[in-house]
């Protein structure tokens, strides 16, 4: 695609294998990767929308899956990057695109960025499409759209809908995934720092697996040190 072409061009060119060969092998050779480390790829993505702006929205789903039919992680990062751009811009629509890139070259630092920077924002945006979705995610058999439906609450604060945090949670609770189990504390902590106590309560009433109370308490341990 036209559009996408400078921004591969500038990752080629910043292309070290030197890097790309640890930064492969921490994401368990699931990826290839060009070996451009996070500021570099931030600044090279920067300088790439100074010079061509954000695609008009209605080739914002043809520009994301470009890139993430490319091989190279870096691309993966920057699709969701521009996706995020358009928070603003969400239309019912664009929940399908979600929830396809969740599913596809699905790891944890791809599905964690789109549970929390593009569908929890999309949810604040059309509450009323919550149940339906997260419901589906929650029961269907794909992990990665289980721990969106358990994480998409990350950065709703005190708006958090706990009922639904903690059913999801009990759910899965007996979930043998190590992103099940680890998603679940990540929430129920994340909710610890604003209602400590529904939470240690909810533990305590809770058979959990023991990596899952680790991550719940850690806020709540650390606050009482």
């Amino acid at each position: 695609m036209k559009y996408i072409q400078p921004l591969i061009e500038a990752f080629e060119a910043a292309d070290n294998s030197a890097n790309a060969v640890p930064m492969k092998k921490y994401m368990k050779d699931h990826f290839e990767f060009y070996g451009i480390k996070s500021p570099q790829r931030r600044e090279i993505f920067k300088n790439f929308l100074k010079q061509h702006g954000l695609p008009p929205i209605d080739e914002l789903e043809e520009v994301v899956e470009a890139l993430y039919d490319q091989p190279y992680r870096e691309c993966h990062y920057a699709a969701i990057e521009i996706f995020q751009k358009f928070q603003k811009q969400f239309n019912p629509q664009h929940l399908a695109l979600m929830e396809e890139l969740t599913i596809t070259h699905s790891w944890w630092d791809t599905v964690d960025v789109i549970a929390g920077h593009l569908v929890g924002p999309f949810f604040k945006k059309y509450p009323d499409l919550i149940p339906e979705h997260t419901e589906r995610w929650i029961n269907g058999d794909n992990f990665w759209l289980q721990r969106v439906a358990i994480l998409y609450q990350l950065g709703y604060k005190q708006q958090t809908d706990a009922e639904r945090l903690f059913r999801f949670a009990r759910l899965r609770a007996g979930s043998k995934e190590f992103f099940i189990r680890k998603g679940i504390g990540w929430a129920l902590r994340q909710y610890s720092y604003h209602n400590p106590e529904a939470v240690r309560q909810f533990v305590t009433d809770t058979p959990l697996h023991s990596l899952t109370k680790r991550e719940a308490l850690k806020g709540i341990i650390r606050k009482s040190i």
